[in-house]
């Protein structure tokens, strides 16, 4: 069976150029994510602000941290002290507890915002026909910086049927560019797991979030 490095490795050696990796550490140890770390992997991902703040104990600054689970408000204090960018950016409420977070702090956090492309009524993130208003509402914040954008996609399934969202996402990547909003910049765009990530890249995704593949099945 292939160690943790082996498959990090694989993936960098797969993902083409300009496309980076997220590595989803959902559940895992410190031990592992560390494994994935020195095997290559310079983001991970984290869906907890609790099993964050754990690993980062282990982990510290040798990577890079993304926020990519749904953030309650009052967890943004917290977050802001772990991560290097959030990607689950949904309301304009949120975007105001990190703002004022990241100011008290003396930092500027970088954002994605999360797109429900599916519409989906389980999921979080903003519907495409709402992302234009919420880009307009947080782009004013002086610390919090909008640097692109995130969707979910299927869990599972034909990754084909992902397709159509991720075009969606990318159709509004490059809508977004057009609005010259001051502090908004559309540089990451954000969307595949393990699932989807290769249908992903071939629809423009420039950071994949892959943990499956990485760390096998979740026990």
């Amino acid at each position: 069976m292939s160690s943790i490095g082996d498959n990090v490795a694989g993936i960098l050696a797969e993902l083409p150029p300009g496309v980076r990796l997220v590595a989803a550490a959902k559940a895992r140890t410190p031990a592992e994510i560390l494994e994935a770390v020195e095997a290559g992997a310079a983001i991970i991902g984290e869906n907890y602000v609790q099993e964050a703040a754990e690993a980062f104990a282990a982990v510290g600054r040798r990577a890079q941290w993304h926020f990519i689970g749904h953030l309650q408000t009052n967890k943004a204090k917290k977050a802001v002290e772990i991560f290097d960018m959030i990607e689950t950016v949904d309301s304009a409420d949120l975007a105001a507890e990190i703002d004022k977070r990241s100011r008290a702090a003396g930092k500027v956090m970088n954002v994605l915002i999360e797109i429900n492309s599916g519409e989906e009524g389980q999921k979080f993130g903003v519907r495409p026909q709402d992302a234009e208003a919420l880009l307009r509402a947080v782009a004013p914040l002086q610390n919090v910086r909008v640097q692109g954008l995130m969707t979910m996609g299927p869990f599972e399934g034909d990754p084909e049927d992902a397709r159509p969202y991720f075009r969606i996402t990318k159709r509004l990547f490059e809508d977004s560019k057009t609005l010259g909003l001051p502090g908004v910049e559309m540089k990451h765009l954000s969307m595949g797991m393990t699932n989807s990530y290769r249908v992903a890249v071939e629809e423009g995704a420039n950071m994949v979030r892959i943990g499956t593949k990485i760390f096998g099945p979740r026990s």
